[in-house]
């Protein structure tokens, strides 16, 4: 672990790999350090911000000094559990790059437990891993102009939720019609750090309006 000064408003944590990410974040969860008002995993990486007037100094010593309590945390956010239908543009394909079939692509991705690991790209979109390696598999070689909000796919080690419309390369396994951001909502976004989830296979009897039984959180 390797702890910066970003400028005089923050501290950056580098770390070896995305699980000691979320060993870090969590273990700040359940050891707040003085002076931090806001924790920002990403990859290799946790930016904590400090309050003004917050020496970096003593916040980078805090920091440091959690490295036991990294071998114990846990994340914890709760589960949400997401139904999706599975009639994807890149199914073919997944099931291709992994040596499975259609129905065994879906039978991983339903099985394996998913946590964010943290959040990017656009308001509300969770990177989450999982625990399956066999679905490790490379973005598209060219990026769609539009891939539809609530589109499920894969890249590299993660599976995510597109929350809107956008642009987008990773390979598409189907839809849901759960709100993955919404402003009416507290918090707006469903994916957040440390949030594990399960899909769920919703069959192809759901409407082209996505499944509408939406996403359940515990």
């Amino acid at each position: 672990m390797r702890v910066l000064k970003c400028a005089d408003s923050g501290v950056l944590v580098e770390v070896e790999d995305l699980a000691a990410v979320m060993a870090l974040r969590s273990a700040l969860e359940a050891h707040p350090v003085p002076g931090v008002t806001d924790v920002v995993p990403a990859a290799r990486t946790v930016l904590l911000r400090i309050e003004p007037g917050t020496p970096p100094e003593g916040v980078a010593s805090a920091v440091a000094a959690l490295t036991p309590a990294l071998r114990t945390e846990q994340a914890a956010g709760g589960t949400v559990t997401i139904p999706v239908v599975y009639d994807g543009e890149d199914l073919d394909d997944v099931a291709r790059l992994t040596g499975l079939t259609r129905e065994g692509v879906v039978r991983a991705h339903t099985s394996a437990t998913w946590t964010v690991a943290f959040c990017g790209f656009a308001p509300g979109f969770g990177y989450m891993v999982g625990d399956d390696p066999r679905l490790h598999v490379p973005r598209r070689s060219e990026a769609r102009t539009r891939v539809p909000a609530g589109s499920v796919a894969l890249a590299g080690e993660f599976t995510g939720v597109y929350p809107r419309s956008s642009p987008g390369g990773w390979q598409l396994l189907g839809r849901t019609g759960a709100r993955i951001w919404d402003l009416d909502r507290e918090p707006p976004g469903l994916l957040r750090p440390g949030v594990r989830v399960r899909f769920t296979d919703a069959g192809a009897a759901a409407t082209d309006t996505g499944a509408r039984t939406g996403a359940t959180a515990s």
